[in-house]
């Protein structure tokens, strides 16, 4: 059920405090720390009256990999002009995968490359560019660039909006600091929302689901307008408590304003029925999901990963493992040509569910 909740998290609202500060235009640009250069002249500091194009992606992100290409085009368009463009990998948890996944680029990714610097002990998010730069500009999603004059950051964004912005601070006609004060907001905006997540989400990963409702409870009290927000996260933890009852409830409370939404119907039957929960679900949370589940592969036509995975589970929680098996091996089959990464959670979850039919086929098969 985990990749369900990706990009699903949520702890208190509160504005930054000094300590709190976020890397904002204008401001010196951190250190460049990384592991190892897997391509390209290294970079050991910015230098003064030099343009550094600093990228941040990862060999699982797919618009990272579709971003490449034009990152390439603008290299070769600001050859020799004083650009230099490096694209550092960062929150890869398989780091031996990114110096292939160059290799087999070639020329289409024609820049520097290096990995970011984890210490030792520390998660992937923890790397040193991924907090000094990613973290640090309330920047959570990649891929993101930052372009680096004079030692200061100028701009910050998608690679793919960077044409624009880079021709005039290449052309000297840039001036940060009228964007400086629009997206100090916008990002002082998202950290709170950030935080807030953070506060729901770090008991969920904990499997501490009673924490995950008191925590939702909190920050639902202390701002109101934030009531319904947290939905997604206290069905699972419902559910995983066994208080079905309320589940039901909630469940068709979302099922009800989302009945033509397969991605919201397939997360309810997933949650509902997912072969890897440690208890019987209740018969009527198992009815609601199957029904939840043939809705969300009907709306998508059988061609949506999640949707397939959810009618797959419906049939196995029915007794029909075979019929399972068919619709988790065409979800994989998706799933191969979409997300050719293995890195892809997708992928993690589609073969649990597969190995789990798969032993139920071969139990119902003995006589």
């Amino acid at each position: 059920m985990g990749i369900y909740l990706l990009v699903l998290t949520a702890g208190l609202a509160r504005l930054p405090a000094a300590a709190d500060r976020i890397l904002n235009l204008g401001d010196p640009a951190p250190p460049i720390a990384v592991s190892k250069w897997i391509k390209g002249e290294e970079i050991a500091s910015f230098d003064p009256g030099r343009i550094y194009v600093v990228e941040f992606w990862a060999t699982w992100c797919a618009p990272c990999r579709e971003s490449i290409p034009h990152l390439t085009e603008l290299a070769h368009a600001y050859r020799g002009r004083g650009v230099r463009f490096v694209g550092v990998d960062v929150w890869e948890q398989d780091t031996s995968k990114v110096k292939p996944f160059v290799d087999a680029m070639g020329e289409r990714m024609d820049y520097g490359v290096a990995l970011d610097r984890v210490p030792d002990g520390r998660d992937v998010l923890g790397g040193a560019m991924a907090r000094a730069w990613m973290e640090a500009a309330a920047e959570y999603g990649i891929p993101a660039a930052f372009v680096v004059r004079d030692g200061k950051i100028a701009w910050i964004g998608d690679p793919m909006a960077l044409d624009g912005p880079l021709a005039k601070i290449v052309a000297g006609d840039w001036d940060p600091k009228p964007l400086a004060a629009e997206r100090l907001a916008a990002r002082a905006a998202e950290k709170k929302k950030m935080d807030v997540q953070r506060r729901v989400r770090d008991p969920l990963r904990a499997k501490d689901y009673a924490g995950c409702l008191g925590a939702i409870r909190e920050v639902t009290a202390a701002d109101p307008t934030l009531d319904g927000t947290f939905d997604v996260f206290k069905f699972m933890c419902l559910n995983r408590l066994g208080r079905s009852d309320e589940a039901l409830a909630l469940g068709r409370k979302m099922a009800e304003a989302s009945r033509d939404d397969a991605g919201t119907l397939s997360f309810l039957a997933l949650t509902m029925l997912d072969p890897e929960l440690d208890h019987a679900p209740d018969a009527r949370l198992v009815r609601f999901g199957v029904e939840a589940a043939r809705r969300a592969n009907d709306l998508s036509r059988g061609d949506d990963i999640g949707s397939l995975d959810a009618y797959a589970c419906a049939l196995y929680r029915t007794g029909d493992a075979p019929g399972a098996i068919a619709a988790v091996e065409k979800a994989v089959g998706l799933c191969n040509a979409r997300f050719p990464s293995k890195e892809h959670p997708f992928h993690r979850q589609l073969e649990g569910h597969l190995a789990t039919f798969r032993k139920a086929a071969g139990k119902a098969g003995t006589p």
